[in-house]
């Protein structure tokens, strides 16, 4: 049995509204705020976000729709979405790794018995942006993968311009990706997960 089989997946969260209380709700109204993972079911809503986030800006895409089906069925414990009243409004999307850096095998690859999260895609719905939702994404995925006792760090690659956004999120830039798509050049970074043992035994996980 491989260790992905045995894991428990992230509860669903939802937030209310301030001023709100059970005793208002109506039943079977959706929640106003969800985060939650991701399933195979999700593939649609999630490449459709994607596709208007990369596609139209630099003609790549990080993951297509059937990479996308992929992982979701591989292991859909390394995604969150966030869900707006039902709505997918963002998501990351993440699979396992087992080398010390990136390859271009890593793109399209889920190493279950790596010790390393690969985050391949953080994407925000387009009428859902400047509003901080990606930074705030980011940090309930970090909180959970905290959770998770295989996991030694994340990973991901990204544009030079957006590197400000991830250091802020704690990540720090290990230098070039080994990784090129298309004309696109690469900066890896990397944020250590095994530090936090204590906050993981305090945390309720």
């Amino acid at each position: 049995m491989s260790v992905i089989s045995a894991l428990p997946f992230l509860k669903p969260i939802h937030l209310r509204s301030p001023g709100s209380s059970p005793g208002r709700q109506r039943r079977h109204t959706l929640p106003a705020s969800e985060f939650r993972c991701l399933t195979p079911e999700d593939a649609i809503s999630v490449f459709e976000i994607e596709r208007e986030a990369f596609i139209s800006v630099s003609g790549e895409c990080p993951l297509y729709l059937d990479e996308v089906r992929q992982f979701l069925t591989l292991c859909p414990e390394l995604s969150l979405g966030w869900f707006e009243e039902g709505r997918l409004v963002a998501f990351i999307i993440g699979s396992l790794w087992d080398q010390e850096k990136l390859s271009q095998e890593a793109l399209i690859e889920h190493k279950p018995h790596g010790s390393t999260v690969h985050m391949h895609v953080l994407a925000v719905h387009r009428t859902f942006r400047q509003q901080g939702k990606g930074s705030i994404l980011m940090w309930r995925y970090l909180q959970y993968l905290r959770c998770l006792p295989y996991v030694r760090r994340a990973v991901l690659m990204c544009e030079e311009f957006l590197v400000p956004f991830y250091e802020k999120s704690g990540f720090k830039p290990v230098g070039p990706s080994d990784i090129i798509v298309g004309s696109m050049n690469f900066i890896e970074m990397h944020y250590p997960i095994h530090g936090h043992a204590f906050m993981r035994r305090n945390s309720g996980c």
